[in-house]
């Protein structure tokens, strides 16, 4: 039966297709000016000097990961022919929470690529010491070095006098080589979607830092077009229909041009392909599966949250569902005050103003809601904005799978006057 499925497949070689699978520089499309300045500032390494720090920055699915993954495994490459020991330390900052974390990542990440031992705990030694093993492992290992630090905005971690982690990680990565912790020749490349990241770094982080810029827009739809035909041959000939390509742009254009989701839509479309038996990829099967991906997407980060945060993200959805303002924007002190009552209502633990603010924001990184920060005039303080991407009724709908909201979600037209006697209430003072 699995041979008889493996021949059947439409696919030939999909790892082409797969999201993490590092390309070769002839299959980059609408990336030129990018990929000329990453490799000239690359460059440096091959003839024995130190490249500049780098800061990639656009929005999600725009190549950044793809293009310095592609010039850094031709620099291992290219050293390797000439006898140096150049390393990549990557990782994506996204699911670490502090600073401490982050450097372990660092040691394991290098630990697992020199085939070596970790050598430190993660938890109970200091993170001075982390740093440590960091720096005796890549003296002993490497030449020169880049650390690669995708979504970096999103490691905030414990703030201490207002500095995120990243910037003191930044700090201490890009100076690690003045000081002689580093022997050889160290490079740091941030990858952020936030173009105003740089605004909340530390001083003494930014002059230490200071990277080149190089700056990714989103693909448009011919763009696009281009990429899925420049792995098309992930399929067997003649097993895509001719307009595949062509929707499969299109659905990611609508998506702000997201390579990724481009390559994760052709993909998945070929696997409905695999599963009902079918020859030959058609429009068909890219609809379902852009159906498919719409709907897991949403239904997996809601049922991976904690109940706090779906109790967060139900009461922030109840204003904008309910609110009879014009637009779907939920001021956070009127989203609390929901919460509050949903909370009370579940007989649940309650947060802090603070904490539910920190639980909404952290959904913003998924793409559920955008934030903002708002003022309220002279004396009235600051507070912050939600509006979602998407349906809110959808979403309480989705949350109210979890059997503890269902009692909540039964009490709508109490819920609404809760919401509306809030939004009154915040708009007149």
């Amino acid at each position: 039966m699995l041979d008889d499925e493996g021949d059947a497949s439409v696919f030939v070689n999909r790892d082409l297709v797969e999201p993490d699978t590092i390309i070769d520089e002839e299959r980059i499309v609408g990336r030129d000016d990018q990929l000329e300045s990453v490799v000239s500032f690359l460059k440096p390494t091959l003839q024995g000097n130190r490249p500049p720090n780098m800061l990639l920055y656009g929005p999600a699915g725009t190549g950044k990961s793809l293009i310095i993954g592609a010039v850094t495994q031709q620099i291992i490459e290219l050293c390797q022919s000439k006898g140096e020991r150049f390393g990549v330390v990557d990782i994506n900052c996204q699911p670490i929470n502090t600073l401490d974390q982050a450097v372990y990542e660092l040691v394991q990440t290098v630990a697992q690529d020199v085939g070596t031992e970790v050598g430190v705990p993660e938890t109970g030694v200091s993170t001075k010491r982390k740093y440590r093993r960091l720096y005796e492992l890549i003296n002993e290992h490497y030449d020169s070095v880049i650390f690669i630090l995708d979504e970096i905005d999103l490691l905030v971690g414990r703030r201490e006098n207002d500095e995120p982690a990243y910037s003191k990680l930044l700090y201490q990565l890009s100076r690690a080589s003045n000081t002689n912790e580093i022997e050889g020749r160290v490079s740091v490349a941030a990858l952020t979607n936030d173009p105003k990241f740089m605004e909340d770094i530390d001083g003494r982080a930014e002059s230490s830092f200071n990277p080149r810029d190089v700056y990714y827009p989103d693909y448009d739809a011919n763009q696009l077009r281009e990429i899925l035909e420049n792995r098309r041959d992930a399929f067997r000939q003649d097993a895509l229909e001719d307009d595949v390509i062509p929707l499969v742009a299109a659905f990611a254009a609508q998506s702000h041009g997201d390579a990724r989701k481009a390559i994760d839509l052709f993909r998945g479309a070929g696997d409905l392909a695999d599963e009902r038996g079918d020859e030959v990829v058609t429009e068909d099967h890219v609809r379902e599966s852009q159906e498919e991906i719409d709907k897991d997407r949403s239904l997996k980060l809601v049922e991976g949250l904690t109940t706090q945060k779906k109790i967060s993200l139900y009461a922030t959805a109840a204003v904008a569902h309910h609110s009879n303002r014009t637009g779907s924007s939920v001021p956070s002190p009127v989203g609390f005050k929901v919460y509050q009552w949903v909370t009370s209502e579940l007989d649940a633990d309650q947060m802090t103003r603070e904490t539910y603010v920190k639980y909404v924001k952290e959904l913003s990184t998924y793409g559920l809601i955008s934030t903002s920060r708002k003022s309220r005039g002279r004396g009235g303080g600051m507070y912050m904005e939600f509006t979602f991407t998407g349906d809110p009724e959808a979403m309480m709908t989705r949350i109210v799978d979890d059997t503890r909201l269902g009692g909540v979600a039964q009490q709508v037209e109490l819920l609404s006057s809760v919401v509306t006697a809030q939004l009154n209430e915040f708009h007149k003072e």
